[in-house]
């Protein structure tokens, strides 16, 4: 009897506010069965032992994880560190293909010009966290979420998504489609339609319709 040796879990980079820390400590709860089920392991600055050097700690883990969240908010924007630091190297190795991005929008902020907006954001259609009747169905809207993408991550079918789609993977292409071949035609069919062809057209010329004639009354 073989026995599968168990897959290596996804090390997911958390970058968020101090001023959001609270949410994001909700955020730890709902991704404990992932990390229970040894799908994903978590990563943020409280995780920084008693006298190590935080910065090089921060900087290894930005640059070894393989998804990234941004924990989008007004204090998040506002962090010359997470905006121009993290974020600014999460997006760097999302462009390079080495880690995957997915921003989170946790409360009412203008971030459709910032730099992640062409990134796919959760929860669904950019709903703030905070703005959602019941909370835990936004969390656990971004659970799943996230499970669909570190999942795709680890069976190596993942794609960077942008706003065009919505899930963990990106939408596969369609097969292409092959013309059935068309009998040979006669040679006097086959110059005709070469001469068409050649013809000139205007622009637009072949979806106009005639213009019915205005015959105008010189006694009206």
């Amino acid at each position: 009897m073989v026995t599968e040796e168990p897959s290596t879990p996804i090390e997911v980079f958390i970058s968020y506010s101090r001023r959001d820390e609270a949410l994001r400590r909700v955020l730890d709860d709902h991704l404990t069965l992932l990390q229970r089920q040894g799908v994903i392991s978590t990563w943020h600055d409280r995780r920084i032992g008693v006298g190590t050097e935080w910065a090089g700690q921060i900087d290894e883990h930005l640059n070894t994880a393989r998804a990234i969240l941004l924990l989008v908010s007004a204090a998040f924007l506002a962090s010359d560190y997470c905006y121009d630091k993290e974020m600014g190297r999460a997006l760097e190795r999302h462009e390079a293909g080495a880690a995957w991005v997915i921003p989170i929008i946790l409360r009412p902020v203008d971030w459709k010009d910032a730099p992640f907006a062409k990134l796919q954001v959760l929860p669904r259609d950019g709903r703030p966290v905070t703005t959602w009747t019941n909370r835990d169905a936004a969390w656990r809207d971004v659970a799943r979420g996230i499970r669909e993408a570190v999942e795709a991550l680890g069976a190596g079918t993942a794609q960077p998504l942008d706003n065009s789609s919505r899930g963990g993977t990106e939408m596969a292409s369609p097969p292409a489609v092959t013309s059935p071949q068309r009998p040979p035609q006669p040679a006097a069919k086959t110059e005709l339609r070469a001469r068409q062809r050649a013809r000139p057209r205007r622009c637009g010329a072949e979806f106009s319709k005639p213009q019915p004639s205005i015959v105008h009354d010189p006694n009206v």
